[in-house]
């Protein structure tokens, strides 16, 4: 009886200790379980001459569930999630920007928002209390490496090819992919291209897109659908 006694007693420690365990490992898993994907997204940041560039890492975000406001020392980024949950990004700036010249992307890899410096002063960080007397002109330094929000250094030169590749590798098609190819000639072209673009575009009632500056420059651009289509004027 003594020993049946005894054994009964380490059961039942034996027992309780278990459970307690068992509802620590519950409580832990749904902890993590509860953790808002919001929560895991990550942003960085760069800098050019002329902007400062926040990259929010999203994917598959809808432009139309977007939205990004800019005043003088503040960004807001409120982007709905393909979870359907809210992501909300609000920095106070280092400096002044120019909101009405900032802008931003929906890429199908992240969404990119590009704020204009009011003039070339290179940023020691993106967050903070600027000083307008401690100012800096912007000058790279030798190893083009720019601070980032992740506290970690960026090869500029390396991220500029990965993300013009990123771009180039969007898979657009038809309107998309044309008007894609348009915008990125107009953008590259020369003030004569642009000329041309806008002159032939507007003439021929948006039948003739033309980047010869020589040839429509000198004459009015006649309406010229395709074979198989029929021009109206609404």
């Amino acid at each position: 009886m003594e020993v049946c006694l005894c054994l009964g007693v380490d059961v039942d420690d034996t027992f309780t200790v278990w459970i307690k365990r068992c509802e620590e490992m519950l409580n832990g898993s749904q902890t993590e379980v509860q953790q808002p994907l919001s929560a895991k997204i990550k942003y960085d940041w760069y800098q050019t001459e002329s902007h400062v560039i926040v990259t929010v890492m999203i994917k598959n975000a809808q432009k139309d569930g977007v939205r990004v406001q800019f005043s003088e020392k503040e960004m807001n980024a409120s982007v709905r999630l393909p979870s359907g949950e809210d992501y909300n990004l609000k920095l106070v700036l280092l400096h002044s920007i120019v909101p009405e010249q900032s802008t931003f992307k929906v890429l199908s890899t992240k969404v990119e928002i590009k704020m204009k410096k009011p003039e070339a002063v290179r940023w020691e960080k993106l967050e903070g209390e600027g000083d307008s007397l401690k100012l800096k002109q912007f000058i790279p330094d030798t190893q083009h490496l720019y601070p980032s929000s992740s506290h970690y250094t960026r090869n500029w030169d390396k991220l500029v090819v990965e993300i013009k590749e990123e771009e180039k590798n969007e898979k657009l098609e038809g309107d998309a992919a044309l008007n894609k190819l348009f915008q990125q000639i107009y953008s590259d072209g020369t003030d004569e291209v642009k000329r041309a673009m806008n002159k032939s575009f507007m003439e021929s009632g948006g039948t003739v897109l033309s980047t010869n500056w020589s040839d429509v420059g000198k004459r009015k651009v006649e309406v010229n659908p395709p074979d198989d289509m029929e021009w109206k004027k609404y």
